[in-house]
């Protein structure tokens, strides 16, 4: 079957934001997050400041030092989190298949709204000009028939922009991509591939498909149908939370073990007030620690956990101060959830791309 699927993602969506409600940023490079004083971080940035190589989760001082000229706006979560609500009620005007991956981004599944004569480009050009026109700031858009090439496109023609991926140009746009595009191929699964001479997806689609199980197991298989546009994942709206965290960095690293024991009763307080407004504590089945040293290397432990287990979240802490003393400057805590298969909800239909 053929799905027709958009991949929306904002652009810039907080500094936008904060650009938008004050016109003294206009033309400036901006970053969202903490100060560059402290031990703040980049939220994210705009594109002023992306040519200084600025980007989201780098430390504000550095930030700072590649752009001496670099505006820093504290997080305003409340205010995103608006204009967020308003952009999703845009999104389920033309379908109810809704999946946001965040307050910026989202898929939509719109193989069956019968918007814009079906026409999945001409929906994803209509939900960007209502975005544009409502809220004053600006999406990217990439439509496909899968989610992964959805995402991909989307940051194809960015700002504002959008890319189509009609089916039959599928294949030779997935030959041009690098491995690093694909959905869930990170540094060291790039690095592996790469030693094996493998650089884009027409390399990796000449490799055959015992070869890439021998040397990767079942990844292997997942590569094999990737580089082929094979992606079956749907868009689930609505989907069940996966997991639930809290963190803290710290204004100074910490080393001793009484004050890293404080900080994670503190941050159990915070997480247990939080599951407590989602009705899931009784439906935890892991909990886990993390923690980042001064040396910004992340660490973390894991065990299965029916509840919030707080002794057990002191051992793996302490599991992790025993493999790891150094001094840390960040420490956070989680949940995970079990999860659902969900149900194909899917049927057959003819109807033009």
């Amino acid at each position: 079957m053929m799905r027709k699927i958009i991949h929306i993602d904002m652009d810039c969506f907080y500094a936008a934001i904060e650009q938008r409600d004050d016109p003294d940023l206009a033309n400036m490079p901006v970053a969202v997050g903490g100060s560059p004083d402290g031990r703040g971080v980049v939220s994210t940035c705009n594109y002023a400041a992306r040519r200084f190589g600025v980007h989201s989760a780098m430390p504000a001082a550095q930030a700072r030092r590649l752009c001496p000229e670099l505006i820093f706006v504290k997080t305003n979560m409340v205010k995103y989190k608006a204009e967020s609500t308003k952009i999703r009620e845009i999104f389920h005007r033309y379908t109810e298949l809704v999946e946001p991956l965040s307050l910026d981004e989202a898929y939509l599944d719109v193989t069956d709204s019968p918007h814009c004569h079906g026409s999945a480009t001409w929906i994803a050009q209509s939900i960007c000009k209502d975005i544009a026109d409502e809220t004053r700031l600006t999406a990217s858009a990439g439509v496909a028939t899968t989610k992964f090439l959805a995402k991909v496109a989307s940051d194809w023609n960015k700002p504002n922009g959008i890319k189509v991926v009609l089916p039959e140009e599928q294949m030779s746009f997935i030959d041009q991509l690098p491995v690093k595009k694909l959905y869930g191929v990170g540094k060291v699964m790039t690095a592996k591939l790469e030693s094996m001479d493998i650089f884009d997806c027409k390399e990796l689609r000449q490799v055959e498909l015992n070869v890439l199980i021998k040397k990767f197991g079942k990844t292997g298989k997942y590569l094999y149908d990737l580089c082929r546009g094979v992606d079956k994942r749907q868009v689930k709206p609505r989907s069940d939370r996966k997991s639930l965290s809290v963190e803290t960095t710290f204004s100074e690293n910490l080393s001793e073990w009484q004050d890293c024991e404080n900080t994670l009763h503190r941050l159990i307080s915070n997480l247990s007030r939080r599951l407590g407004k989602t009705d899931k504590i009784e439906k935890i089945r892991k909990v886990y620690v993390k923690v980042k040293s001064e040396k910004f290397e992340i660490h973390s432990a894991e065990s299965i956990s029916i509840g919030l287990d707080i002794p057990l979240l002191v051992r793996l802490l302490k599991r992790l101060r025993e493999q790891y003393p150094e001094p840390i400057r960040l420490m956070g805590i989680g949940v995970r959830f079990p999860q659902t298969p969900p149900k194909d909800q899917y049927q057959q239909i003819d109807i033009p791309f």
